[in-house]
């Protein structure tokens, strides 16, 4: 099912585009590949020529200048670049127009993202064992946490439209894991539908935990906790305050000596295994002249304990108040997860049903490989899933899905009018941009926290002085300086094929345009 063999080994996708699952870490991006019913890891090859199963999120900073991923990496050990990490944990918060602080340089967090993605698939194109042509078509399913709020997943989604990627859809992590588990125990799972798997996800900067309720083709989602800024990097951080305190008096780090010392630790963090007694830390690769410092594992173990336990905390929480929800399995993955005392203090709790995987880094991406390589469902008798557009909100400082065919709404039949919906507006920009989508679950708010599914996106001229202009995506979107008196009507109909269109008309001009709506995937 899986393959983390080196750069070596190549393989293409047999369909008409390439499909991948990426799942954008807080310390990896690891990405698997459809490849004729088995889904690969890829491998990057690094500058030095070393096959690795990840890409680093990391960018370094110099002026205008900027580098990303292995070249960031490369530059850490020179003071005049500023190195950021974890981008991820600015997303939690993040809005459109979250700047990002570089050295006394604010730059934006989407830009940011979309040049991280713009370089990963770079790396992709040249530097990995995925053969691709450049400038070749990727279509993209995309990895969320399960607490990600709709500004996030727009983000992650935008960034990866932006670096030219094919975005399928945005599946959150646990579920991505729990598609992984079932198919790699898919005989398993063909006698015990309906049982109930806890996806516990540690990854490097995040926590989430989902009830799953595993079904013969569908998995749901019954219910989702997690601790947001909660994951390896934590551990990463108890192990270089040990280190410093083992080193004696000295003055603070700058910044390039605290990004080689977290790299140190993280290092030797994952080299650990449960025989594992002492921890040697190399602190000369840190500050030149320092000396080696050994950790007794039973000290570091028992700092990082307390949140462990936070975690053990809250799969207890998310099982006590969805006691309808059966614990079969509790399925254990994420890169902060290997730990060892990790499955130790789970087992505490739970015993024999917790269940290490076999992938621990890669479980997601694997899962976002596996549901892209079926990412062309259609609907049926009804919609299956929410059907909306991701909408500008509160003068563009944040984005709210607009709900326009709600899952569960039975299409009409041979006979009936077709399903209608109208949305009337002033609209603030020149040109609309609509970014049509689905999703398989809303919060109480209305908003997306299931899988979401990518539709077509559409661009149509709101000033009138643009109607003739026939490549709109080459016109710069900004305000209207005369909004006054323009109004835009949509008008959406579905069929008893389950055939969306929109017909979109600005007045007073009364300029129309018709558009039938699919899948990014059925194109």
């Amino acid at each position: 099912m899986a393959d983390s063999s080196g750069v070596g080994r190549s393989f293409q996708y047999t369909g008409c585009n390439m499909r991948i699952g990426i799942d954008f870490g807080t310390t990896r991006v690891v990405v698997a590949a459809v490849d004729r019913g088995n889904f690969p890891l890829v491998n990057f090859e690094t500058p030095e020529g070393e096959p690795q199963d990840w890409f680093p999120p990391i960018v370094a900073i110099r002026g205008e200048a900027r580098l990303y991923g292995w070249e960031a990496v490369a530059a850490e050990s020179d003071p005049s670049w500023t190195v950021l990490r974890s981008l991820k944990r600015w997303l939690r918060s993040a809005d459109p127009h979250t700047t990002v602080d570089a050295g006394g340089q604010p730059l934006p967090l989407r830009q940011l993202m979309a040049e991280m993605m713009s370089a990963l698939r770079l790396q992709l194109e040249r530097h990995s064992n995925l053969l691709l042509k450049k400038g070749e078509p990727i279509e993209a399913m995309l990895g969320v946490p399960a607490s990600a709020n709709s500004n996030q997943r727009f983000l992650t989604e935008e960034a990866a439209q932006a670096a030219g990627f094919i975005v399928l859809g945005l599946i959150n992590e646990p579920s991505a894991a729990a598609i992984e588990f079932a198919h790699r125990n898919s005989d398993e799972r063909k006698t015990r539908a309906g049982s109930g798997l806890v996806v516990y996800d540690l990854g490097g900067g995040t926590f989430d935990v989902s009830l799953v309720t595993m079904g013969e083709t569908e998995h749901v989602v019954e219910a989702t906790d997690g601790i947001p800024n909660l994951g390896g990097d934590d551990f990463d951080e108890i192990l270089a305050i040990l280190a410093l305190a083992s080193v004696g008096p000295h003055r603070d780090l700058n910044a390039a000596e605290r990004f080689r010392l977290l790299e140190e630790c993280r290092e030797k963090k994952e080299t650990l295994n449960p025989n594992t007694r002492k921890v040697t830390l190399d602190m000369d690769r840190v500050r030149e002249g320092w000396q080696q410092v050994t950790i007794p594992v039973d000290e570091y173990y028992e700092r990082c304990r307390p949140l462990i336990e936070s975690t053990r905390e809250a799969v207890e929480r998310l099982l006590t108040f969805h006691e309808s929800g059966s614990l079969d399995t509790l399925y254990v993955t994420g890169g902060g997860a290997e730990l060892p005392p990790v499955a130790r203090i789970l087992r505490e709790t739970f015993g024999r049903k917790v269940r290490r995987s076999a992938y621990m880094r890669s479980a997601s991406a694997i899962g976002l490989a596996i549901r892209a390589a079926a990412a062309a469902d259609t609907l049926r008798e009804q919609f299956n899933q929410n059907f909306g557009i991701w909408r500008e909100a509160d003068s563009g400082a944040n984005i709210t899905f607009d709900l326009i065919f709600p899952r569960g709404m039975a299409l009409p039949v041979e006979g009936q009018p077709p399903l209608k919906a109208e949305r009337t507006y002033q609209p603030a920009h020149n040109i609309g941009h609509f970014r049509y989508l689905e999703c398989s679950r809303l919060n109480p708010e209305g908003q997306p926290t299931g899988e979401i599914t990518n539709w077509d996106q559409i661009l149509f001229p709101f000033d009138s002085a643009l109607e003739s202009v026939t490549d709109l995506a080459a016109v710069p979107i900004e305000k209207l300086t005369q909004p006054h008196g323009i109004h835009i009507r949509e008008e959406y109909t579905c069929d008893t094929a389950g055939n969306v269109r929109a017909v979109i008309t600005a007045m007073p001009s009364g300029f129309t345009r018709a558009f039938t709506i699919a899948h990014s995937a059925s194109r």
